[in-house]
């Protein structure tokens, strides 16, 4: 089992700033990747950034240069630091993990969501 809880969401202004954080807990033995997908009014769930075995990074053409996603290896915590936001930003941000547990192999973990919403 592995449990992740996202936080950081909330309403912003055009060009401000939010900072996502996802926490994992749970039977954790180990975790390959860890990221976040959004999904905006109307628009299909996309891939925004993904961070793999801690060093490999990877961002939607959309953010990249603008979000930021990092690691606290010690917490099993992500983040996703987000600046110079847009309207089109608006979307339900989810955590994804891909884990193993100390008793299943490798699989998809996916939190609650938070809302990010960037209006002025």
């Amino acid at each position: 089992q592995v449990q992740l809880v996202e936080s950081g969401g909330g309403l912003v202004q055009p060009g401000g700033s939010l900072r996502l954080s996802c926490a994992a807990s749970g039977s954790i033995f180990s975790i390959y990747a860890m990221g976040w997908y959004r999904r905006a009014p109307g628009k299909q769930r996309e891939l925004v950034a993904r961070l793999i075995s801690g060093s490999i990074t990877k961002y939607a053409d959309s953010v990249k240069g603008r979000f930021t996603i990092s690691r606290d290896n010690a917490k099993n915590t992500v983040y996703l630091q987000m600046n110079s936001l847009k309207s089109e930003d608006t979307a339900v941000d989810f955590c994804h993990a891909q884990a193993q547990t100390t008793t299943a192999t490798r699989g998809d973990y996916w939190g609650q969501g938070t809302q990010v919403t960037v209006s002025s």
